[in-house]
Protein backbone atom coordinates (compact mmCIF):
# COMPACT_ATOMS: atom_id res chain seq x y z
CA UNK A 1 0.00 0.00 0.00
CA UNK A 2 1.37 3.07 -0.88
CA UNK A 3 1.76 6.18 1.26
CA UNK A 4 -1.06 8.83 0.90
CA UNK A 5 0.27 11.80 -0.36
CA UNK A 6 -0.59 15.45 1.20
CA UNK A 7 0.28 18.56 -0.02
CA UNK A 8 2.01 21.69 1.54
CA UNK A 9 -0.58 24.58 3.10
CA UNK A 10 -1.40 26.66 -0.16
CA UNK A 11 -1.12 29.74 1.70
CA UNK A 12 2.53 31.47 2.02
CA UNK A 13 1.83 32.50 5.27
CA UNK A 14 1.82 28.98 6.94
CA UNK A 15 -2.27 28.80 7.78
CA UNK A 16 -3.38 25.00 7.60
CA UNK A 17 -5.81 23.55 8.99
CA UNK A 18 -6.89 23.81 12.92
CA UNK A 19 -4.80 21.50 14.26
CA UNK A 20 -2.19 20.18 11.75
CA UNK A 21 1.07 22.35 12.21
CA UNK A 22 3.35 20.16 10.49
CA UNK A 23 3.66 18.79 6.64
CA UNK A 24 4.83 15.61 5.80
CA UNK A 25 6.82 15.87 2.73
CA UNK A 26 10.10 14.64 1.40
CA UNK A 27 11.12 14.55 -2.57
CA UNK A 28 7.63 14.62 -2.99
CA UNK A 29 6.80 11.76 -0.94
CA UNK A 30 5.86 11.03 2.52
CA UNK A 31 8.55 10.19 4.85
CA UNK A 32 9.18 11.33 8.56
CA UNK A 33 7.08 14.35 10.48
CA UNK A 34 8.99 17.33 10.00
CA UNK A 35 7.86 20.71 11.85
CA UNK A 36 8.03 23.80 9.62
CA UNK A 37 8.76 26.66 11.46
CA UNK A 38 6.97 29.88 9.29
CA UNK A 39 4.03 32.29 9.79
CA UNK A 40 0.98 31.68 11.02
CA UNK A 41 -2.37 33.54 9.89
CA UNK A 42 -4.61 33.59 13.08
CA UNK A 43 -8.00 32.40 11.81
CA UNK A 44 -10.80 33.52 14.91
CA UNK A 45 -13.46 31.51 13.26
CA UNK A 46 -11.51 28.08 13.52
CA UNK A 47 -9.16 28.52 16.75
CA UNK A 48 -6.37 26.56 16.56
CA UNK A 49 -3.35 25.59 18.62
CA UNK A 50 -0.68 25.81 15.75
CA UNK A 51 2.62 26.87 17.43
CA UNK A 52 1.62 26.92 20.98
CA UNK A 53 1.54 22.91 21.41
CA UNK A 54 3.91 23.17 24.42
CA UNK A 55 1.92 25.24 26.36
CA UNK A 56 0.20 23.61 29.70
CA UNK A 57 -2.73 25.58 28.60
CA UNK A 58 -2.30 25.64 25.10
CA UNK A 59 -6.20 25.52 24.11
CA UNK A 60 -6.50 28.96 26.54
CA UNK A 61 -3.85 30.61 24.63
CA UNK A 62 -5.12 29.73 21.24
CA UNK A 63 -8.06 31.74 22.34
CA UNK A 64 -6.88 34.45 23.73
CA UNK A 65 -4.45 34.98 20.43
CA UNK A 66 -7.56 34.36 18.24
CA UNK A 67 -9.35 36.97 20.70
CA UNK A 68 -6.83 39.44 19.69
CA UNK A 69 -7.01 38.49 16.07
CA UNK A 70 -10.45 39.19 15.93
CA UNK A 71 -10.23 42.64 17.44
CA UNK A 72 -7.39 43.68 14.66
CA UNK A 73 -9.40 42.25 12.02
CA UNK A 74 -13.29 44.48 13.64
CA UNK A 75 -10.86 47.02 14.48
CA UNK A 76 -8.52 47.42 11.68
CA UNK A 77 -9.56 45.08 8.77
CA UNK A 78 -6.31 43.16 9.22
CA UNK A 79 -5.38 39.93 9.93
CA UNK A 80 -2.70 38.94 12.72
CA UNK A 81 -0.05 36.69 11.19
CA UNK A 82 2.34 35.56 13.88
CA UNK A 83 6.19 34.91 13.55
CA UNK A 84 7.77 31.60 15.48
CA UNK A 85 9.57 33.04 18.41
CA UNK A 86 12.69 32.34 16.91
CA UNK A 87 12.03 34.50 13.61
CA UNK A 88 10.56 37.33 15.87
CA UNK A 89 13.65 38.07 18.09
CA UNK A 90 13.84 41.57 17.16
CA UNK A 91 10.03 42.96 18.47
CA UNK A 92 10.96 39.74 21.43
CA UNK A 93 13.90 42.03 22.27
CA UNK A 94 12.02 45.15 21.87
CA UNK A 95 9.34 44.32 24.56
CA UNK A 96 11.79 42.56 27.27
CA UNK A 97 14.04 46.04 27.24
CA UNK A 98 10.62 47.95 27.63
CA UNK A 99 10.12 45.66 30.33
CA UNK A 100 13.53 45.89 31.83
CA UNK A 101 14.05 49.41 31.89
CA UNK A 102 10.62 50.49 32.76
CA UNK A 103 9.65 48.15 35.64
CA UNK A 104 13.00 45.71 36.12
CA UNK A 105 10.91 42.43 34.58
CA UNK A 106 12.53 39.63 33.23
CA UNK A 107 9.41 37.16 31.84
CA UNK A 108 10.78 33.62 32.89
CA UNK A 109 8.95 31.43 30.40
CA UNK A 110 10.28 31.11 27.06
CA UNK A 111 8.38 33.17 24.27
CA UNK A 112 7.14 31.07 21.47
CA UNK A 113 5.80 33.60 18.95
CA UNK A 114 5.53 37.33 18.40
CA UNK A 115 3.93 39.53 16.26
CA UNK A 116 5.15 43.52 15.16
CA UNK A 117 2.09 45.74 14.15
CA UNK A 118 2.52 49.17 13.19
CA UNK A 119 -1.66 50.37 12.72
CA UNK A 120 -2.49 53.72 12.33
CA UNK A 121 0.89 55.03 13.61
CA UNK A 122 1.11 52.90 16.83
CA UNK A 123 3.63 50.26 17.14
CA UNK A 124 2.10 47.34 18.50
CA UNK A 125 3.73 43.98 19.04
CA UNK A 126 2.54 41.05 20.73
CA UNK A 127 4.51 38.18 22.64
CA UNK A 128 2.76 34.86 23.40
CA UNK A 129 4.54 32.83 26.37
CA UNK A 130 4.61 28.95 26.76
CA UNK A 131 3.38 29.93 30.51
CA UNK A 132 -0.65 31.45 28.96
CA UNK A 133 1.11 34.97 29.03
CA UNK A 134 0.63 37.28 26.46
CA UNK A 135 2.38 41.01 26.33
CA UNK A 136 1.60 43.60 24.25
CA UNK A 137 2.78 47.01 24.06
CA UNK A 138 0.75 50.15 22.56
CA UNK A 139 3.78 52.63 21.68
CA UNK A 140 1.90 55.54 19.97
CA UNK A 141 4.75 57.17 17.91
CA UNK A 142 3.41 60.65 18.00
CA UNK A 143 2.27 61.01 21.39
CA UNK A 144 4.10 60.06 24.53
CA UNK A 145 1.63 60.09 26.58
CA UNK A 146 0.08 57.25 24.99
CA UNK A 147 1.92 54.34 25.24
CA UNK A 148 1.40 51.18 28.10
CA UNK A 149 2.35 47.72 27.94
CA UNK A 150 -0.46 45.18 28.67
CA UNK A 151 -0.31 41.85 30.06
CA UNK A 152 -3.49 38.84 29.59
CA UNK A 153 -3.49 35.80 31.36
CA UNK A 154 -5.39 32.63 29.62
CA UNK A 155 -7.38 31.11 31.65
CA UNK A 156 -5.60 28.40 33.71
CA UNK A 157 -2.62 29.82 34.40
CA UNK A 158 -1.37 31.32 37.29
CA UNK A 159 -0.08 34.58 37.64
CA UNK A 160 3.97 34.24 37.31
CA UNK A 161 5.93 35.47 40.10
CA UNK A 162 7.63 38.79 37.93
CA UNK A 163 4.05 40.34 37.94
CA UNK A 164 2.17 39.44 41.00
CA UNK A 165 2.61 43.52 42.01
CA UNK A 166 0.00 43.78 39.18
CA UNK A 167 -4.05 44.12 40.17
CA UNK A 168 -5.75 41.95 37.16
CA UNK A 169 -9.03 42.80 36.06
CA UNK A 170 -11.22 40.09 34.46
CA UNK A 171 -12.84 39.86 31.06
CA UNK A 172 -15.46 37.64 29.55
CA UNK A 173 -14.23 35.98 25.58
CA UNK A 174 -15.96 34.06 23.76
CA UNK A 175 -12.89 32.65 22.19
CA UNK A 176 -10.47 32.50 25.22
CA UNK A 177 -13.28 31.90 28.17
CA UNK A 178 -11.51 34.19 31.47
CA UNK A 179 -9.18 36.34 30.48
CA UNK A 180 -7.32 38.13 33.14
CA UNK A 181 -5.41 41.75 32.35
CA UNK A 182 -3.43 44.30 33.54
CA UNK A 183 -0.65 47.31 32.11
CA UNK A 184 1.33 50.09 32.65
CA UNK A 185 1.77 53.18 31.14
CA UNK A 186 5.50 53.36 29.48
CA UNK A 187 7.63 56.61 30.63
CA UNK A 188 10.75 56.35 28.83
CA UNK A 189 11.30 56.30 24.28
CA UNK A 190 12.00 53.15 23.01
Amino acid sequence: MSPRRTSPPTRATGAMSTNDCSVRRNRGHLSRRTVIAMSYEVDFANVSTCGLESSPVAAALAGLRAHEARYFKNKYNLILTVEPAAKAKKTIDWVHRILKEERDIAIVSPPLEAVGLEVENVRWPYVFYESGLSINVAYTLDDPKKRAVGFKLSEGMEIPAELRSFKFARQKSKLAGTIRGSYFVIKGEY
